[in-house]
């Protein structure tokens, strides 16, 4: 059995950049950061900030460009993907990334009280069928 799930809650570094690819798909690109905090040996609080590099496709990219911005608190959850090219000057480079597939503004600044609003990528073809024809629950439609 295999599993490559990432989940992390963490503020936006820059806005969505939202690009759409030549064959027509919406993607967005922006960078997560965030914190851990400890006490080392010598009783000092420590505190390291860890940055991620999201990328999000098709509607979930729109939704992302549209509603997130630098500074915005955010759930997401999606799988670490590790890419490699060649640059400019000839040398290879890598980038590991969190594909997102679920996301959860967690500052919507609107009424308090309010619950988060979500979103998640469409169901992929190389999903089970018994999982692609399943509807999303709503926070709305929980009736406690």
């Amino acid at each position: 059995m295999n599993l490559n799930r990432a989940m992390i809650i963490g503020n936006l570094t820059r806005d969505p950049e939202v690009r759409t690819t030549p064959n027509g798909q919406t993607v967005a690109s922006f960078g997560v950061a965030t914190n851990h905090s400890w006490t080392d040996q010598t009783g000092q609080r420590q505190e390291r900030t860890e940055f991620h590099n999201i990328v999000a496709w098709g509607k979930l990219a729109e939704i992302c460009g549209q509603y997130l911005g630098k500074g915005r608190k955010v759930y997401i959850e999606g799988r670490l993907q590790t890419r490699e090219w060649e640059g400019q000057d000839g040398a290879r480079r890598n980038r590991t990334e969190i594909i997102a597939e679920n996301m959860i503004m967690l500052d919507r600044g609107n009424a308090a009280g309010a619950a988060p609003a979500t979103a998640s990528a469409a169901r992929t073809p190389e999903q089970p069928a018994d999982v692609q024809g399943e509807d999303e629950i709503k926070v709305e439609d929980i009736p406690f």
